[in-house]
């Protein structure tokens, strides 16, 4: 067997850019707190070859995936395809958006961005080629532990209209699953995926700073932390990635508020959560037993709006149909417990009598505003399954899938993982029974009552040729939006001013304070920088680099002031850092340098 490993910047537009998650069209990008990154995977077995990538986005829309295919079939030729490449997004609400080709994803972005297109591409592209390079002999090991206090059941009212005996595999409505995979070459650890289900919302819908949220912090504690990368100079760095499972009825939001969970500060609860989720994971990591099998892979598109329901996957034990795809009136209430939207009550609904207890009010599907035709992926590591979903899938919702799915396989249900957010996006998948409640996530199932029943029938047909290696016709893929939506272009404006330092640090600061300083800058929209703000120490003679913006401590924020940008840069200086002498160090454009002075840090 041979794996590698991979990681890069897929941050995208840090000012003026809407952002994706909480459809709120005033949240846009403000600046950068903790830079996003696409974490890459492959395993080569010999004979077949996979590819495994997690990035700190929204959502993985299908534009992205085609143009990531796209492009790698340019470099590979037919080595990395549709069904060998799984793309998953960690769902952090604190990213940019208009990345997608379907118009009701742009809108509260206010536009397709196409640099932010392109920075998300681009950075799967890089890390899968960074993989790719790094591949060598090495092994797989698997470990699976438990974690109680990193989510909460968000919908419980939709929960508990769920059979007892889906209820009792869910103690306390929730799913505490975490699940590793270790990678190594020799006898050197490279790399693990680490699989848990909660929302990417600890940060609030009133942020305007970039975030990967809980997930980005828990690979930032563990890459960064723990195994000492150092993502602007390490050519082999130790990669974590943090990816969804069924999350789609569990936040982070612990008392079931915004910004409530476990304090009241988001950047704290950011900070916790992410912690929690990186210690339950290096437990696996430490206890892994090692997964042999080789790899395996089948894709298939398959139109949701469509399906016809064989009785054996259906409540009722009758036959049914899909519909396109539709937006629910609870929609629009957004999740009170992680962000509410235009203050429609969830749980409205049609009379208890009617086929479908859904409120329609948009037609997406017949519009073309979201897709009808989506990707459905079975991917096979060693023993591992992992059957990746194209839309959120409550824990129930993921259960029944997972147990159909490995009934067929005839494994193990705990060595089936679904995993939400993959491939493409069409909202929510709970189950016929949450589903009548009509809470938010029911609204926003978009095929109708029996959405979650086509996708269990459709898996287990994955399943099935996976097993029996044949070939199934993999469908044709949906089409893009016929409005995309364009965002408004920034036109730059040289002044000659960027990097002019406006207010300096002070002379000297105590461990714990946090140092500012403010420059002229350049739109960020017109120069994307790799990083915007270095921190660098003097020793030995030279200024030496020791953080930049795509560290916690750090934080970059852009603001207009009488038709100028300004950069405000912040460190907080960490307890453990060394007396000496400091600066601050802001990047106006790729390849330009402005210093402030040097101040002092010291007791």
């Amino acid at each position: 067997m041979r794996v590698g490993c991979g990681i890069a910047d897929v941050t995208g537009v840090a000012f003026g850019n809407g952002m994706m998650g909480y459809s709120m069209p005033q949240q846009r990008t403000g600046g950068i707190h903790l830079r996003l990154r696409a974490r890459a995977f492959i395993v080569d077995d010999g004979t077949k070859r996979v590819v495994f990538v997690s990035a700190d986005l929204g959502m993985i829309f299908d534009a992205v995936r085609q143009a990531v295919l796209a492009e790698l079939s340019g470099s590979f030729g037919s080595l990395y395809g549709e069904q060998n490449v799984l793309l998953t997004a960690t769902h952090t609400h604190a990213g940019p958006g208009g990345f997608s080709h379907h118009l009701l994803y742009n809108l509260a972005p206010l536009g397709f961005h196409e640099k932010t297109f392109r920075a998300v591409v681009t950075g799967i592209v890089a890390a899968i080629g960074k993989a790719h390079d790094a591949m060598a002999p090495g092994s797989l090991a698997f470990g699976q532990t438990e974690l109680w206090d990193a989510s909460v059941n968000r919908s419980r009212p939709a929960f508990d209209l769920n059979p007892l005996e889906d209820q009792r595999e869910f103690p306390r409505a929730i799913d505490p699953a975490m699940t590793v995979l270790r990678f190594r070459q020799g006898s050197t650890d490279v790399g693990a995926i680490s699989f848990f289900a909660t929302h990417g919302t600890s940060m609030t819908n009133t942020n305007r700073l970039i975030s990967g949220d809980n997930k980005g912090y828990a690979a930032y504690r563990w890459e960064h932390d723990h195994a000492g990368v150092r993502y602007s100079d390490d050519a082999s760095p130790f990669v974590a990635a943090f990816p969804q499972t069924n999350a789609g009825d569990m936040s982070p939001n612990l008392h079931l508020k915004p910004g409530t969970g476990p304090t009241r500060d988001e950047f704290t609860n950011t900070q916790m959560i992410g912690d929690r989720q990186f210690r339950a994971a290096l437990s696996a990591f430490s206890s892994a037993r090692p997964l042999v099998g080789g790899v395996d892979s089948r894709l298939q598109y398959v139109d949701m709006s469509d399906v016809a329901i064989d009785p054996a996957y259906t409540p009722d034990g009758k036959p049914h149909r899909t519909s396109s795809s539709a937006i629910g009136l609870p929609t629009l209430a957004g999740s009170v417990e992680d962000g509410p939207g235009i203050g429609i009550p969830e749980g409205l609904r049609k009379p208890f009598a009617s086929h479908d207890r859904r409120i329609v009010v948009l037609p997406s599907g017949r519009l073309g505003w979201t897709p009808n035709i989506l990707p459905l992926q079975i991917m096979r590591i060693g023993a591992l399954y992992l059957v990746a979903g194209p839309a959120e899938f409550t824990i129930v919702a993921g259960l029944r899938i997972r147990t159909s799915v490995a009934a067929e396989l005839r494994v193990n249900v705990d060595d089936v993982l679904l995993v939400g957010y993959s491939n493409a996006y069409s909202q929510y998948v709970t189950t016929p029974e949450e589903y009548d409640s009509q809470q938010y996530e029911g609204g926003s199932t978009l095929f109708g009552r029996y959405t979650l029943c086509a996708y269990q029938q459709e898996f287990v047909r994955l399943a099935r040729d996976l097993t029996s290696r044949a070939a199934l016709p993999k469908g044709q893929r949906g089409g893009a939006s016929r409005k995309v939506l364009r965002a408004r272009t920034v036109r730059p404006r040289e002044n000659g001013t960027y990097g002019q330092v406006l207010t300096a640090p002070s002379l000297s600061y105590p461990p714990g304070a946090t140092v500012v300083a403010e420059f002229s800058a350049a739109h960020p929209a017109n120069a994307m920088c790799p990083n915007y703000v270095d921190v660098e120490h003097h020793r030995d003679g030279r200024w030496v680099r020791i953080a930049d913006d795509g560290d916690w401590e750090t934080r970059v924020a852009f603001t207009r002031r009488r038709r100028r940008i300004i950069a405000r840069a912040e460190w907080t200086v960490p307890a453990d850092t060394c007396a000496g002498t400091y600066r601050i160090v802001y990047h106006a454009r790729e390849g330009s340098r402005s210093a402030t002075d040097a101040f002092v840090v010291g007791p």
